[in-house]
């Protein structure tokens, strides 16, 4: 089984930029979007030629911002939307697919913004959605994967010396929040667990300054399993010749 997970800053500018082309070439069961940066509608309008998926998406109240979908080849045993907490279910930051081996979590997590004003927030919804994956983990293994705004370790950005604690997605308070979800749900990373030793990879880089052609990026969309199911885990990629948003695709393949 083949997943996909792409940010793709905007899903109507990315069909325009061949995404549809992407998923084809994929091929993937699955293909996880964050930032669709549009409503339902939008959504399922911009992704009416690709036919062969079934689209479930979530979209925030504000228009044009945040938002998340999951493409799937597999009618899901279930799906479901958010963790049921008001204050972080308004900007459409989690869809969830059922599969018959595992929970599928596709999240964008709250980015904590220029001069860190969302930090304090962004640590509450850390907590919150570390207990939201504990209690689906009760009843079958996980697959969580998106954007979670955090570089882990120094290993996972160009530049970590002049970002620690200084910019958003590379505070203290973030990799703590990171490492809380990792160790309290028993997540691995799959790419760093299959790559120990690859630090030049990243899945981020800034819109500014040339820094996806000098490749200083920033590694901050993951694809994590539970512990039981990385025995399953065939391979965990980073796919950075894809163009058309500031991320580029991750890939995990499963067996089972």
């Amino acid at each position: 089984m083949k997943l996909v997970s792409w940010n793709v800053n905007g899903i109507r500018a990315s069909v325009k930029k061949g995404f549809a082309d992407v998923v084809s070439d994929f091929n993937a069961d699955v293909f996880c979007i964050q930032e669709t940066k549009a409503q339902d509608d939008q959504v399922s309008e911009a992704l009416k030629d690709i036919e062969e998926y079934q689209l479930h998406c979530n979209s925030a109240e504000r228009k044009g911002y945040s938002g998340t979908a999951i493409l799937s080849k597999e009618k899901p045993l279930s799906f479901s939307v958010d963790m049921s907490k008001e204050e972080h279910d308004m900007e459409g930051r989690i869809t969830h697919a059922e599969y018959e081996h595992f929970h599928l979590v596709n999240v964008y997590v709250p980015n904590s913004g220029s001069g860190l004003k969302r930090l304090d927030y962004r640590q509450k919804w850390d907590k919150d959605f570390s207990t939201y994956l504990k209690d689906l983990s009760k009843s079958k293994p996980l697959v969580v994967t998106g954007d979670f705004n955090v570089a882990h370790t120094e290993n996972d950005l160009a530049n970590p010396k002049s970002n620690y604690n200084k910019t958003s997605g590379f505070t203290q308070v973030e990799i703590d929040g990171l490492d809380a979800i990792l160790k309290e749900v028993g997540l691995v990373d799959t790419y760093r667990a299959k790559h120990p030793n690859t630090f030049d990879k990243y899945t981020f880089w800034s819109m500014r300054g040339g820094a996806r052609s000098r490749n200083v990026g920033w590694r901050i969309d993951y694809f994590l399993v539970s512990e039981s199911l990385w025995p399953n885990v065939v391979s965990a990629e980073i796919h950075d010749q894809v163009m058309g948003s500031d991320h580029c695709p991750i890939s995990i393949e499963l067996k089972f």
